[in-house]
């Protein structure tokens, strides 16, 4: 018995040509000779007849002028063969026949008729490399020549097959197995053959560029042949994909339900012939591709630049007809976009299995380096989404926008479908970096891919949109910023480190460290934001407008928040405050935290490249006083003004304050003058224990209280910038005051002296060993006032004698106290008898 015959493959459906693909002439070809509908019946087969003995008969002239063409190329190849020959002969002549010692010879002379001078030996040589030259460039010619006539050849068969039954019944009775094979066999030889010349052209350009005809004739025959047989190879794979069942029908009601159910994938399910056939036409495509691209490098005189380019022909074919029937429900779905993104992201994953699996192997086959289909078709469905985005979405937005009554509805359809956007890259992100990011960190994974695969690649050319995008996100920033603002508690300083103040830290890193207020990590929080919301746009410079116009601007409306809120305190010198105080503080702790977050990113690499394009591009304002290489660096500079311009102000009020404290302390010349008699100053040391003067009590004791609150509230490297400041005004305060009051120090009001400065010391002992040492004018004033009778007359009259009274000083010890001072200081000394 025998076995039963398999029913052959069905045949494939002839794909007619849309109406807008005809040119005029074709169309006006039809409709001369099917005027009516009978015309099908009774003309077609006349017509058929007619137009294949035409083609015979072309067939048979090209054939000849082939034949002829061969025929002369081969006798003119002779040709050049023995001129090439005979050249070489009269070469080797010539060197045989000049002598050593440059005479010319009796043979030599015979030869050329006269005697041989230099100059004609070297004309004579020049003529010989042009002739070489000429040799040269008419074989490299006949070679393209040769090349180019294969490729015709090729690629008439290709076309031949196709265009000559394209209305014959036989593609209609024909099958995939017999009608593809010789045909991707002779486009398989096409490509091959505009690839080998193109590796001649690539040698002309290199070594001859002076042969720009030749390579213009070449490329316009190329382009020519290009134009035909890739619109015939795209419409062949668009068949074959037909055939195969793809697109597959889409489940849109799953999606608007929220079950995400798997789809059939027609990659997978191919077998036998149907999958070889896809197979070689897939090939075929990336091989064309790969040619294109070398032509393009070539022609651009690009060669050893590499550009990594995610996008696939054969892969964009597969999402074209996705695109088409997706449009429907993108249309149906205007008002609830969430559904669009969950469309194609269900899409995207349920057949990148079968991307994978069938396609990536075909990529290797191919040999194109650096390729991934993964990513290439995460890329073509990112760039079909980003096109109907921009085309019914963010267009009309941008309109509406410009209406100030829609301005508010249309904020809010922004803002949703950025959050959507940048939810929807992220989820791609993760399905391409689903194997090749295993091992790679969250930053590494991120890099990899984002700066090429991004719905976000709209606004690259759209800079108006960008412009837009940039106003809304500020403006919604700054209206959470607001919210914040308004609560009290946003400013409360969480001192929980406050016991812990006899360890001082100088590395500051979090907001605890800093005692900055919670206000400045939400603004911090919400710019970061705004900086990842571009964190995936493919173009720097649009990522740097973006953050300029948006993130940027936001921070300086912050800025703008804390000197506000600063001219709202007051520090009145007589009423001693600790809540403006402790205001004070949370706004230079706030400044000094976000100054230094914005110096960390500014170290990051992605800010750096900002950066460095924003100073090629010239960009950004040049400013000499700003550093270039920091992208925040305007930005630091003004917390760093507005930081010490505060702290100068709290400085100022404490010293303003002990000012007022201590006037009278100053001023009480009878305090220092009272001598007590019969008691010398060292017995004076001995036996009387003083005690702080009464007027100089309350000024210690509101300073002290002053610097232990700045200390518990106060960012550890601004207070030491503060007291060491506070310590240097007391120092020149006071001891301007005592000289300008004119005071004759007696015995004890020097002891009555050094003991409340001993007081003021005692102040600042908990912030250093030797506080003394930032009291250098008040240390040395003790130091003369301390001297006895005897060593301050012989320093009188060394000053009086001596013509360098400098040098006088540094003798003795006083290196702050000018010369006139000096002398003051030691003519108000008085002595008991």
């Amino acid at each position: 018995m025998e076995p039963p015959l398999s029913s052959p493959p069905p045949p494939l459906a002839a794909v007619l040509p849309k109406h807008g693909d005809l040119s005029p002439h074709q169309l006006s070809y039809l409709d001369e000779h099917f005027r009516t509908q009978e015309d099908l019946f009774f003309t077609a087969p006349l017509l058929l007849a007619s137009l294949n003995k035409r083609c015979s008969d072309l067939d048979a002239d090209l054939h000849n002028l082939g034949t002829n063409l061969t025929k002369r190329a081969v006798s003119w190849i002779t040709r050049s063969f023995s001129a090439k020959t005979s050249l070489h002969n009269l070469n080797l002549t010539l060197r045989r026949t000049l002598p050593r010692d440059g005479i010319a010879s009796n043979k030599f002379q015979k030869i050329l008729g006269q005697e041989v001078l230099p100059l004609p030996l070297s004309l004579l040589a020049k003529q010989v490399t042009q002739i070489e030259g000429i040799r040269n460039y008419v074989e490299t010619a006949l070679q393209l020549e040769a090349l180019v006539g294969d490729l015709e050849d090729a690629v008439f068969c290709v076309v031949n097959r196709h265009s000559g039954s394209l209305f014959s019944p036989k593609v209609f009775n024909s099958s995939i197995a017999t009608d593809s094979g010789p045909k991707q066999e002779k486009l398989l030889q096409a490509i091959k053959a505009m690839n080998d010349i193109e590796e001649v052209l690539i040698n002309v350009v290199k070594f001859h560029p002076q042969w720009r005809n030749l390579l213009i004739s070449v490329d316009n025959r190329v382009d020519k042949i290009l134009g035909v047989i890739r619109p015939q190879v795209f419409a062949d794979h668009r068949a074959l994909l037909a055939s195969l069942g793809w697109p597959p029908k889409l489940l849109t009601s799953n999606i608007e339900s929220g079950h995400m159910s798997g789809l059939p994938n027609p990659l997978v399910l191919m077998q036998g012939d149907k999958r070889e056939s896809y197979s070689h036409s897939f090939i075929a495509l990336c091989a064309l591709q790969h040619l294109q691209k070398r032509r393009e490098e070539r022609q651009r005189n690009l060669f050893g630049e590499k550009e990594y380019n995610l996008q696939l022909w054969a892969i964009d074919e597969l999402v074209s007809p996705i695109a088409s029937r997706m449009e429907y429900h993108f249309l149906k779905w205007a008002d609830q976009p969430e559904f669009i993104f969950a469309l194609v992201y269900k899409i995207t994953r349920d057949f990148i299995v079968g991307v994978d699996d069938v396609l990536q192997p075909l990529i290797d086959r191919a040999r194109l380096v650096s390729c991934s289909a993964r990513e290439a078709w995460v890329s073509a469905m990112i760039q079909m989404l980003s096109s109907f985005l921009a085309k019914i979405f963010f267009s009309g937005l941008a309109e509406r926008y410009k209406e100030r009554q829609t301005r508010s509805e249309v904020m809010t359809s922004w803002l949703h479908l950025i959050d959507l956007i940048v939810a929807f890259d992220k989820q791609m992100q993760l399905l391409v970096n689903l194997e090749t990011g295993l091992f790679l960190a969250e930053s590494e994974r991120f890099e990899g891919l984002s700066r090429g695969i991004s719905v976000l690649m709209i606004f690259n050319d759209r800079p108006d949109w960008l412009k837009i995008w940039a106003k809304i996100e500020l403006k919604d920033a700054c209206k959470k910023l607001k919210a914040e603002v308004k609560d009290e508690r946003a400013w409360i300083v969480d001192n929980k480190h406050g016991s812990a103040i006899d360890t001082e830290k100088y590395l500051l890193s979090t907001r605890e460290d800093h005692k900055a207020p919670f206000i400045a990590e939400s603004a911090l929080k919400i710019a970061w934001e705004l900086i990842e919301r571009c964190q995936t746009m493919p173009a720097t410079l649009s990522r740097l407008r973006f953050i300029r116009s948006a993130a940027v601007k936001f921070l300086w409306y912050f800025f703008e928040v804390l000197l506000f809120r600063f001219k709202g305190t007051e520090l009145p010198p007589d009423d001693y405050n600790d809540d403006a105080l402790i205001r004070l503080c949370g706004l230079i702790n706030a400044a000094r935290y976000v100054e230094s977050k914005l110096q960390e990113w500014s170290d990051d690499v992605d800010f750096l490249e900002m950066r460095i394009a924003e100073n090629d591009s010239n960009h950004h304002r040049k400013d000499g006083s700003i550093d270039r290489s920091c992208f925040f660096g305007e930005e630091v500079k003004n917390l760093s003004e507005l930081e010490t311009n505060w702290l100068m102000e709290i400085i100022a009020a404490i010293l303003r304050a002990f000012e007022i404290l201590s006037w009278e302390y100053v001023q009480n010349k009878e305090h220092f003058e009272e001598e007590l008699e019969a008691l010398s100053l060292g017995r004076l040391s001995a036996t009387m224990d003083l005690v702080v003067s009464t007027d100089f009590v309350e000024a210690l004791d509101v300073l002290r209280s002053q610097l232990r609150l700045l200390k518990t509230r106060l960012n550890s490297k601004d207070f030491l910038d503060l007291w060491r400041s506070v310590a240097e005004g007391l120092d020149h305060f006071i001891s301007c005051s005592i000289l300008t009051s004119e005071i004759q120090f007696s015995d004890r009001g020097v002891s009555q002296f050094e003991t409340d400065m001993q007081a003021l010391f005692c102040i600042f002992q908990p912030f250093c060993a030797r506080p003394q040492a930032f009291f250098p004018y008040i240390k040395e004033t003790l130091k003369l006032l301390k001297m006895n009778k005897e060593e301050v007359k012989h320093l009188q009259v060394v000053l009086s004698t001596s013509e360098n009274g400098i040098k006088c000083l540094h003798l003795s010890g006083i290196s702050h106290i000018p010369l006139d001072q000096f002398v003051k200081v030691l003519r108000n000394r008085k002595f008991g008898t």
